[in-house]
This record gives structure tokens, C-alpha cells and sequence, in this order.
């Protein structure tokens, strides 16, 4: 089957406090966002979301790094589930489609293939860390209570589905402050497999994001 690469890159980063959003600094010589689409280079399409006041910049960047790697550009909306929806009326019925944040450039290739192989009719695959520090939960600006770490994991992306699917799932849902594909796939009765992800697939948000990135990337 086909495979699709959904990236969203619509946000403004701005807590980075960096005058060109996230995606678009630069590290180790390419912009984010590039070392990110990389990692997707073996798909059969790749699919770019960008704020629509930022295409004609990130034109000017593929002109000025030279790359090369071939992808379709589309407009993002308000926020990150209309940008994913925005997506995928570009997505192909009859393939896997993996969204992944465009901050996340660490993304390994054997990663991407581990979820791509589990998707299956009604079941949607992410990856997951599992949480090493304490956690409470605030209960007022007094109190809180602690709560068993082994229940949680922290989701990240790419997330894949059957495209017609989770296509789907977007036409017949709204947004109610989903903030994964994943939660958008259960409101539609799918399921979702959990597998393992890597420490190093780290989104990109802060200051300190990049530094951690940089030494991964030497």
C-alpha cells in the first residue's frame, strides 16, 4: 500500500521567542522543517501544511538550501485539527498516512516503518514514552494528590492510519479541543495501538528543545 506523510507545520512558535517560527531555524545548516520532510524522502507523497502567510517564505528557503525533495503545500486553518483536516482532502483513500509535527526532525526511519506495518482496518498506531519522574495532579493552588505514573505515557507523532479512515473520522467530528490525531480517531469508534517511541523524538517548542536537538544531531 501507498504511503503519505501528512506534516503539519502551521504554528508560530511562539515560545521560542525567535523572530522566524520554529520550523524554520536553522540546525546544522538546514532549517527544521527540512530535516523533518528528510526523514519522509522513501514516501509516495509527502504533504506539507503551512500558514499561508509563511509559503511563499518557505519557497524562498526550498530555493536557497537547494532542496530538492518533492512536496505538495498546502493551507493550514485556525489551529492544528483544521490544518490536519485542511491535509487531508489531499491524502489518497487507498494508503497509510502518517501525521507528524513538522518540530519533530528527529524522527528515526525505523520508527516510521514499526508504526506503518501495525496499522491495520480500524486501528490507528502511535508512539508513546513512558513518564519517568513523579507525577501529581493539581488539584487548587494548595493541594495536590500524586498519581501512578505506570497508567501514563506521553504521545507523539507521526500518527498513522488507513487514509480513508481517519479521513473520516475528521468529516464526521468538530473541533472540541482534540490535540492529537489519535483522540480525533476513538471520537470516530476507531482503536489505537500503542507502541513504543524514542526519547529522542523530541518536539521542538523552547529554547532548550533546540540546544537537546543540536546534540543529537553532531
Amino acid at each position: 500500500m501507498k504511503k503519505t506523510a501528512l506534516i503539519v507545520a502551521g504554528g508560530k512558535g511562539e515560545r521560542m521567542n525567535s523572530i522566524v517560527p520554529k520550523q524554520f531555524i536553522t540546525v546544522n545548516d538546514l532549517p527544521i522543517l527540512m530535516h523533518t520532510i528528510k526523514q519522509f524522502s522513501s514516501f509516495n507523497k509527502i504533504i506539507l501544511v503551512l500558514h499561508k502567510e509563511k509559503i511563499k517564505f518557505w519557497k524562498e528557503l526550498c530555493q536557497q538550501y537547494s532542496f530538492s525533495i518533492k512536496h505538495e503545500i498546502v493551507v493550514g486553518g485556525i489551529d492544528r485539527y483544521s490544518s490536519v483536516k485542511n491535509g487531508l482532502n489531499y491524502v489518497d483513500d487507498n494508503c497509510v498516512v502518517a501525521i507528524h509535527d513538522g518540530a519533530r526532525p528527529l524522527i528515526s526511519s525505523n520508527l516510521i516503518s514499526k508504526l506503518i506495518v501495525e496499522v491495520k482496518k480500524n486501528l490507528g498506531v502511535i508512539p508513546v514514552v513512558y513518564i519517568k519522574e513523579s507525577v501529581r495532579q493539581k488539584i487548587n493552588l494548595s493541594s495536590s494528590k500524586i498519581i501512578d505514573r505506570s497508567d501514563l505515557v506521553l504521545v507523539q507523532t507521526p500518527q498513522c492510519f488507513f487514509g480513508s479512515e481517519i479521513k473520516q473520522a475528521y468529516v464526521n467530528t468538530s473541533a472540541k479541543g482534540f490535540t492529537d490525531d489519535a483522540s480525533v480517531f476513538e471520537a470516530y469508534s476507531g482503536k489505537i495501538l500503542l507502541i513504543a517511541g524514542e526519547e529522542t523524538n523530541i518536539k521542538i517548542t523552547k529554547e532548550e528543545d533546540l540546544k537537546i536537538a543540536k546534540a543529537f544531531m553532531n
